[in-house]
């Protein structure tokens, strides 16, 4: 016995309809990922370990640092999306639950915000 409707029977469409798009939200931001993470470790080697002045000049250079923003802001979306499927399936208490997930959004943001503040700070010192 179904308790779909027809016509969500017809637009695939589950109950919240949200599970599809979260899906695919978070393999696009994985395959970001594949694609960003290489680009950003090069130049991140080569400033690891190196004064300010080096830093900033490494960073300084336009694509190196829009590759850093978006590695920082599309890992912390990929880790928020990820961690949201764990809070969701493992916790069963809904006020613990609904506690998590609200501190995942705000944790992953203001760490994503001030990662971005910080290679903004280093590019145009």
């Amino acid at each position: 016995m179904q308790f779909r409707t027809d016509r969500q029977r017809v637009q695939g469409l589950g109950t919240s309809h949200s599970g599809v798009h979260h899906w695919w939200s978070q393999r696009l931001t994985a395959i970001g990922m594949l694609v960003l993470v290489p680009l950003f470790l090069f130049p991140f080697v080569r400033a690891l370990g190196t004064d300010f002045e080096t830093a900033r000049e490494i960073y300084g250079h336009p694509f190196n640092a829009v590759v850093a923003i978006l590695t920082l802001a599309v890992g912390f979306l990929h880790l928020q999306q990820g961690l949201q499927v764990v809070i969701e399936d493992y916790v069963h208490d809904k006020p613990v639950r609904t506690g998590m997930l609200i501190a995942n959004v705000v944790l992953c943001a203001a760490f994503a915000f001030t990662g971005i503040f910080a290679v903004a700070k280093i590019a145009f010192a």
